[in-house]
Protein backbone atom coordinates (compact mmCIF):
# COMPACT_ATOMS: atom_id res chain seq x y z
CA UNK A 1 0.00 0.00 0.00
CA UNK A 2 0.99 3.61 -0.01
CA UNK A 3 4.69 4.47 0.03
CA UNK A 4 5.80 0.92 -0.14
CA UNK A 5 5.98 -2.10 -2.36
CA UNK A 6 5.46 -5.68 -1.38
CA UNK A 7 9.03 -6.67 -0.72
CA UNK A 8 9.11 -10.46 -0.41
CA UNK A 9 12.08 -11.20 1.81
CA UNK A 10 13.27 -14.67 2.61
CA UNK A 11 15.10 -17.71 1.34
CA UNK A 12 12.90 -18.04 -1.73
CA UNK A 13 13.79 -14.61 -3.07
CA UNK A 14 16.71 -13.58 -5.24
CA UNK A 15 18.60 -10.61 -3.85
CA UNK A 16 20.83 -8.24 -5.79
CA UNK A 17 24.44 -8.99 -4.90
CA UNK A 18 25.04 -5.45 -3.69
CA UNK A 19 24.21 -5.33 0.06
CA UNK A 20 25.36 -1.72 0.32
CA UNK A 21 22.58 -0.68 -2.06
CA UNK A 22 19.98 -2.32 0.18
CA UNK A 23 21.47 -0.61 3.24
CA UNK A 24 21.47 2.79 1.51
CA UNK A 25 17.88 2.42 0.35
CA UNK A 26 16.83 1.19 3.79
CA UNK A 27 18.34 4.29 5.39
CA UNK A 28 16.58 6.55 2.86
CA UNK A 29 13.26 4.79 3.41
CA UNK A 30 13.65 5.13 7.18
CA UNK A 31 14.39 8.85 6.87
CA UNK A 32 11.36 9.40 4.65
CA UNK A 33 9.12 7.55 7.11
CA UNK A 34 10.39 9.70 9.97
CA UNK A 35 9.82 12.87 7.97
CA UNK A 36 6.28 11.83 7.01
CA UNK A 37 5.35 10.65 10.51
CA UNK A 38 4.92 7.00 9.54
CA UNK A 39 4.97 4.88 12.70
CA UNK A 40 4.69 1.29 13.87
CA UNK A 41 1.57 0.67 15.93
CA UNK A 42 2.53 -2.79 17.14
CA UNK A 43 5.62 -4.94 17.63
CA UNK A 44 3.81 -8.01 16.30
CA UNK A 45 6.09 -9.81 13.78
CA UNK A 46 3.07 -10.72 11.64
CA UNK A 47 1.89 -7.12 11.16
CA UNK A 48 1.92 -6.03 7.51
CA UNK A 49 1.47 -2.29 8.00
CA UNK A 50 2.75 0.91 9.49
CA UNK A 51 0.44 3.92 9.81
CA UNK A 52 0.42 7.65 9.15
CA UNK A 53 -2.09 10.19 10.44
CA UNK A 54 -3.32 12.28 7.52
CA UNK A 55 -6.13 14.75 6.79
CA UNK A 56 -8.87 14.03 4.28
CA UNK A 57 -9.02 16.31 1.25
CA UNK A 58 -12.27 14.87 -0.11
CA UNK A 59 -15.91 14.47 0.84
CA UNK A 60 -16.64 10.73 0.88
CA UNK A 61 -19.60 8.62 1.98
CA UNK A 62 -18.85 4.96 2.64
CA UNK A 63 -21.29 2.07 2.22
CA UNK A 64 -21.99 1.78 5.96
CA UNK A 65 -23.03 5.43 6.12
CA UNK A 66 -19.76 6.83 7.45
CA UNK A 67 -19.27 10.36 6.11
CA UNK A 68 -15.68 11.49 5.72
CA UNK A 69 -15.49 15.27 5.45
CA UNK A 70 -12.59 17.37 4.19
CA UNK A 71 -10.34 18.03 7.18
CA UNK A 72 -11.22 14.79 9.01
CA UNK A 73 -8.27 12.86 10.34
CA UNK A 74 -7.61 9.45 8.79
CA UNK A 75 -5.26 6.52 9.29
CA UNK A 76 -3.23 5.85 6.14
CA UNK A 77 -1.74 2.36 5.85
CA UNK A 78 1.81 1.80 4.60
CA UNK A 79 3.24 -1.61 3.80
CA UNK A 80 5.78 -2.77 6.39
CA UNK A 81 8.22 -4.00 3.77
CA UNK A 82 10.47 -6.04 6.02
CA UNK A 83 7.60 -8.10 7.44
CA UNK A 84 5.66 -8.95 4.31
CA UNK A 85 5.72 -12.73 3.66
CA UNK A 86 8.26 -13.88 1.10
CA UNK A 87 6.86 -14.16 -2.41
CA UNK A 88 7.79 -17.59 -3.83
CA UNK A 89 10.17 -17.48 -6.78
CA UNK A 90 7.84 -19.53 -8.98
CA UNK A 91 4.71 -17.61 -8.12
CA UNK A 92 2.17 -17.49 -5.27
CA UNK A 93 1.20 -20.74 -3.58
CA UNK A 94 -1.85 -21.64 -1.51
CA UNK A 95 0.30 -21.68 1.64
CA UNK A 96 1.64 -18.19 0.84
CA UNK A 97 -1.89 -16.87 0.21
CA UNK A 98 -3.10 -18.29 3.53
CA UNK A 99 -0.18 -16.69 5.33
CA UNK A 100 -0.90 -13.29 3.78
CA UNK A 101 -4.61 -13.54 4.61
CA UNK A 102 -3.86 -14.45 8.22
CA UNK A 103 -1.28 -11.65 8.57
CA UNK A 104 -3.74 -9.15 7.06
CA UNK A 105 -6.35 -10.17 9.64
CA UNK A 106 -3.86 -9.96 12.51
CA UNK A 107 -2.71 -6.53 11.32
CA UNK A 108 -6.25 -5.14 11.42
CA UNK A 109 -6.95 -6.67 14.84
CA UNK A 110 -3.82 -5.01 16.18
CA UNK A 111 -4.86 -1.71 14.62
CA UNK A 112 -8.32 -1.92 16.20
CA UNK A 113 -6.70 -2.59 19.57
CA UNK A 114 -4.25 0.29 19.07
CA UNK A 115 -7.02 2.77 18.26
CA UNK A 116 -9.08 1.56 21.20
CA UNK A 117 -6.23 2.55 23.52
CA UNK A 118 -5.45 5.90 21.89
CA UNK A 119 -7.99 8.46 23.07
CA UNK A 120 -6.11 11.16 21.16
CA UNK A 121 -7.16 9.40 17.95
CA UNK A 122 -10.85 9.14 18.86
CA UNK A 123 -11.76 11.53 16.03
CA UNK A 124 -10.27 9.30 13.31
CA UNK A 125 -13.21 8.35 11.11
CA UNK A 126 -11.68 5.86 8.68
CA UNK A 127 -8.64 3.94 7.51
CA UNK A 128 -7.43 4.40 3.95
CA UNK A 129 -4.73 3.11 1.65
CA UNK A 130 -3.41 3.83 -1.82
CA UNK A 131 -2.62 0.41 -3.27
CA UNK A 132 0.56 0.84 -5.29
CA UNK A 133 2.20 -2.57 -5.48
CA UNK A 134 0.61 -3.76 -8.71
CA UNK A 135 0.06 -2.36 -12.18
CA UNK A 136 -3.13 -0.54 -13.14
CA UNK A 137 -4.48 -3.65 -14.85
CA UNK A 138 -4.67 -5.44 -11.52
CA UNK A 139 -6.39 -2.66 -9.64
CA UNK A 140 -9.79 -4.35 -9.75
CA UNK A 141 -8.32 -7.65 -8.58
CA UNK A 142 -6.60 -5.97 -5.65
CA UNK A 143 -9.76 -4.09 -4.72
CA UNK A 144 -11.62 -7.41 -4.57
CA UNK A 145 -8.92 -8.88 -2.34
CA UNK A 146 -9.01 -6.07 0.23
CA UNK A 147 -12.82 -6.04 0.14
CA UNK A 148 -12.67 -9.37 2.01
CA UNK A 149 -11.41 -7.37 4.98
CA UNK A 150 -14.04 -4.63 4.76
CA UNK A 151 -12.25 -2.15 2.48
CA UNK A 152 -14.08 -0.53 -0.38
CA UNK A 153 -12.78 1.19 -3.48
CA UNK A 154 -13.38 4.94 -3.54
CA UNK A 155 -13.26 7.23 -6.55
CA UNK A 156 -12.28 10.81 -5.72
CA UNK A 157 -13.43 13.51 -8.13
CA UNK A 158 -10.88 15.71 -9.81
CA UNK A 159 -7.78 15.03 -11.88
CA UNK A 160 -4.38 14.72 -10.23
CA UNK A 161 -2.04 17.69 -10.46
CA UNK A 162 1.28 17.47 -12.29
CA UNK A 163 3.01 17.83 -8.92
CA UNK A 164 1.10 14.84 -7.54
CA UNK A 165 1.90 12.74 -10.59
CA UNK A 166 5.59 13.63 -10.35
CA UNK A 167 5.52 12.73 -6.65
CA UNK A 168 4.02 9.33 -7.46
CA UNK A 169 6.59 8.75 -10.19
CA UNK A 170 9.36 9.49 -7.68
CA UNK A 171 7.79 7.00 -5.28
CA UNK A 172 7.66 4.41 -8.06
CA UNK A 173 11.38 4.88 -8.72
CA UNK A 174 12.14 4.29 -5.02
CA UNK A 175 9.86 1.25 -4.93
CA UNK A 176 11.58 -0.18 -8.02
CA UNK A 177 15.03 0.28 -6.50
CA UNK A 178 13.99 -1.36 -3.23
CA UNK A 179 12.47 -4.31 -5.09
CA UNK A 180 15.65 -4.64 -7.18
CA UNK A 181 17.82 -4.63 -4.07
CA UNK A 182 15.78 -7.15 -2.07
CA UNK A 183 14.05 -9.34 -4.64
CA UNK A 184 15.31 -8.79 -8.18
CA UNK A 185 13.13 -11.56 -9.63
CA UNK A 186 9.97 -9.68 -8.58
CA UNK A 187 10.81 -6.54 -10.56
CA UNK A 188 8.28 -6.02 -13.37
CA UNK A 189 8.69 -3.97 -16.52
CA UNK A 190 5.71 -1.78 -15.53
CA UNK A 191 6.91 -1.04 -11.99
CA UNK A 192 7.67 2.60 -12.81
CA UNK A 193 4.10 3.11 -14.02
CA UNK A 194 2.25 1.81 -10.99
CA UNK A 195 -1.20 3.29 -10.60
CA UNK A 196 -3.02 4.09 -7.33
CA UNK A 197 -6.21 2.40 -6.18
CA UNK A 198 -7.74 4.26 -3.22
CA UNK A 199 -9.57 2.07 -0.70
CA UNK A 200 -11.29 2.93 2.60
CA UNK A 201 -12.35 1.05 5.72
CA UNK A 202 -14.60 2.91 8.15
CA UNK A 203 -13.62 3.12 11.81
CA UNK A 204 -16.89 1.52 12.87
CA UNK A 205 -16.41 -1.42 10.49
CA UNK A 206 -12.87 -1.91 11.78
CA UNK A 207 -14.10 -2.03 15.37
CA UNK A 208 -17.07 -4.23 14.54
CA UNK A 209 -15.04 -6.82 12.64
CA UNK A 210 -11.68 -6.67 14.42
CA UNK A 211 -12.25 -4.89 17.72
CA UNK A 212 -12.23 -6.20 21.32
CA UNK A 213 -15.87 -7.26 21.07
CA UNK A 214 -14.83 -9.82 18.45
CA UNK A 215 -13.93 -13.01 20.28
CA UNK A 216 -11.11 -14.04 17.91
CA UNK A 217 -7.77 -13.64 19.66
CA UNK A 218 -4.77 -11.84 18.18
CA UNK A 219 -1.97 -14.24 17.38
CA UNK A 220 1.61 -13.34 16.57
CA UNK A 221 2.39 -16.58 14.76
Amino acid sequence: MESGAILPLGQETKRLDRPWIGAMLGALDSRLRQRQGVLEYTCCPSCLFRIQIITSCADIVLSDGTHVYPGDRLISLHVWNEQFPAFPTHGPTLAWARRVNRAFDISLRNLAQFLEMRRDLADVTAICANITFQSAERGAQLARFVSRFGFEKVAVDGSQSLRQRMHWFGENILISLIVLAHNATALRADTLWRDRTLVFLSRQTLQRRYGPSNTAAISTH
